[in-house]
This record gives structure tokens, sequence and C-alpha cells, in this order.
């Protein structure tokens, strides 16, 4: 009990009536008091928010740190990682059907290291076989389009300027498309510590890929239910992308050729390989490629021909890119297309090659975590409620793989 005296002060009218003060106590329990000095719950809210989001920014910022000094090794063991997602279905088919794991890794690995071989020659010495011709056509796309801005009527010299920034545009775009391969893959201590390391990983993670992935469930800190839907939603968001954008940029590619063909535009492969591999990049990459093949159209046979690749890239990365896509991908990523757009431009400018690729299906399965997560608290907390509530649905819907 708080206890306190106060004096209340008379006007010269009050006093004249009465002589003597008045005295008044006060007595208050401390609990009444509690509610006085306490923070706004708006405000406390704001505040852990921001420590979080001070956190986040931290264990973001260590993780680019960390990726950066091991890129050495992390690099592999990432593409290892994303290959074995991806073909570790075979492996289990081959092992229900009496095949040991070990073995079954092994031929896994020999067909994706043969593929692997095949692709590597025709990207790196096909490609940089071609850079000097490929520069060329760029440099007469240039000058085309430096007449057609003289023929709208700009001045000479503007459109000099203009051309003179296409052209360095032009040539830093074909420089990271022939030599980002070859320049990514130069950071490392060598190539051939680099497929070592892959083809080593990429081995033990699919031998022992249940097993690791039972170990990562129990050292999570969380409960078994849950780092189950972690590892269940991870693992079949990026299997279904990458699956999906494998079969999505391999019928780009197959159509931009025959498109290629038809129009008699050269370096077909080069068009190809480099449709292919950016089809692995949302948005940005297809988009990419296709600019990169209509100006070697224009530059190498003339303005019909770059209105043609115009049409047959619509085409690849449109209408009938729909027809395919749904069969090819199954769900969708679940989140907006702006949001994919935003997620991989971050994901590139943070964590490089690998943040472009992996971004998407990445935030795909933190939002399909988290709905499955909600959707047990809820179905939970309506079981709580009373016998009424729907308790049969405690159980996510399992994700695939």
């Amino acid at each position: 009990m708080i206890r306190g005296r106060l004096r209340r002060h008379r006007t010269e009218a009050e006093s004249a009536e009465s002589s003597h003060s008045e005295t008044q106590y006060l007595e208050i329990e401390p609990g009444q008091l509690s509610g006085v000095f306490n923070v706004p719950d708006w405000l406390r809210n704001i505040g852990l928010m921001s420590w979080l989001l001070v956190g986040a920014m931290l264990l973001l910022a260590a993780l680019v740190w960390l990726l950066a000094m091991t890129q050495v090794i992390s690099i592999p063991v990432i593409v290892a990682g994303i290959i074995a997602t991806v073909g570790s279905p075979i492996v289990a088919w081959l092992h229900s059907h009496r095949i040991p794991r070990a073995a079954g890794a092994a031929l896994l690995m020999l067909g994706i290291v043969a593929v692997g071989a095949v692709l590597a020659y025709a990207v790196v010495v096909g490609i940089d076989g071609q850079a000097s011709s490929i520069a060329a056509h760029l440099s007469s796309a240039k000058d085309t389009i430096g007449g057609w801005l003289q023929d709208l009527g700009l001045d000479s010299g503007k459109a000099d300027s203009a051309k003179d920034r296409l052209g360095q545009g032009a040539g830093d775009s074909a420089s990271a498309l022939i030599s980002g391969l070859l320049e990514g893959i130069s950071k490392l201590s060598s190539l051939a510590f680099f497929l070592a390391m892959t083809i080593l990983s990429l081995f033990f993670l699919l031998k022992d890929g249940p097993s690791i992935r039972a170990w990562g469930e129990t050292h999570m800190g969380v409960p078994a239910p849950v780092a189950k839907i972690i590892t269940q939603r991870t693992i079949g968001s990026m299997r279904g992308y990458f699956l999906g954008v494998t079969i999505v940029a391999a019928f780009s590619a197959v159509v931009v050729g025959i498109g290629t063909l038809i129009l008699g535009v050269p370096l077909l492969g080069t068009i190809v390989a480099v449709t292919f591999i950016a089809g692995y990049i949302p948005y940005l990459g297809a988009w990419s490629a296709a600019i990169f093949s209509v100006l070697l159209a224009l530059g190498s046979s003339g303005t019909d021909a770059a209105i043609g690749m115009v049409v047959v890239q619509f085409l690849a990365n449109g209408a009938l890119q729909q027809l395919v896509q749904p069969f090819a991908m199954g769900a969708a990523l679940g989140i907006h297309p702006l949001a994919v757009l935003i997620v991989t431009i971050a994901g590139g400018a943070l964590f490089g090659t690998v943040g472009l690729i992996v971004a998407a299906p990445l935030v795909s399965a933190i939002v399909r975590i988290s709905a499955d997560l909600a959707r047990v608290k809820a179905a939970e907390d309506s079981a709580a409620a009373g016998p009424d509530g729907a308790a049969g649905e405690a159980e996510p819907a399992p994700a695939p793989g």
C-alpha cells in the first residue's frame, strides 16, 4: 500500500469561509500503477520487429561473407546439392529394384558426368571459339540501329553517341554471355578441383541422402513434425522447380533452334546453348537470351531475320511455353511473378549466379512452409476449442519428395 498526503490550495473566497487548511490522504495499491509506465503494445511490437530485422540482416551479411570466403568449397557443394535433389528419385527407384544405393548413385553420376561433359564442350569450346564472329555480328547490329536512329531524324552526333553506348552495352553483354562461365570457374582454384569436389559431393549426397536428411531433421532444434515439413517443402520446391525449368529450357532451346534454322541465322549452336542456359534464371535469363539472339540475327542476316527472330522468341517464351510449363512444372511457385523477379534480382546481387538460380525456389519453399505451419496451428487451435474442432486437418498435405 502506498500512502500519500495531498494539500489542496483554496481560493480567497474559500479561505474566507474556512480558516483551517484541509489535508487529504490518498492510498494506492502498487498494482494500480502497473499500466501507467507501460510501453504501448504497438510500440513494443515495432521495437521487437526492428531488432528481428537487424538480426536477419546481420545473418544475411554473415552468410554472404561466409560464401565469399569459402566459395571454392561451397559452390561445388551447392551445385551437387541441386543435382542430387533432382536426381535422388532415380537412385531411390533403382534401390527399390534391389540395386544398392552406392551402385545406383555411381550409375546416375556417370550419366550426369557424360551429359555435363557434352554441355560443357558445347558451351565453353563452341561459344568461346565463335567469340570473334559474335562480336562482329553485334557490331553490325549496332551500326544498323544507329542508321535507324538517323532515319528517324535524330541528330547524327546523338545517333553516334547512342550507337556507341549501345555498342558498349552489347559488348558487355556478349562478354558476360561468352566468358561469364569461364570467369566464374576461374575464381575457383582450378577447374579440376571444382569438378572433383562436385562429383565427390554428388556421389555422397546421392548415396547417403536419406541419412543426411534424417540427421539434419534431428539437429534443426525444432519439433520432429516441423523439421519434416521444412525438409519436405524445401526438397519438393527445389526438385519440382529445377526439373520443370530443365524441361522448359530444353523446349525453348529447341523452338528457338528450329526458328534460327528456318531463318538462316548463323551461329545456331551458340543461340541454342545461350537460350538453354539462360532458361535457369527466371524471367531475366530468357529475355536476355532473346535480346542476344535478335541482335545476332540483325547483325548477321538483316532486318527481316531480326523481325522473324522476335516472333520466334515471343512464341518460345510466350504462347508455346505456356502450353508446356503447366505439365513440366506442375504447381507454380506459389508467389507472384513480380515477387519472383524481385527475389531473383536480390539473390543475384547478394549471392551471384547461385542466388539468381536458387532464390525463387527457396522463397517458394519458405512461403509454403509458413502456410503449412499456419494450417497445422489453426487445426490444433480448432481441435482444442472443442470436440467439434477440425482435428482431422492437423496433418498438412505431404509435399512431393
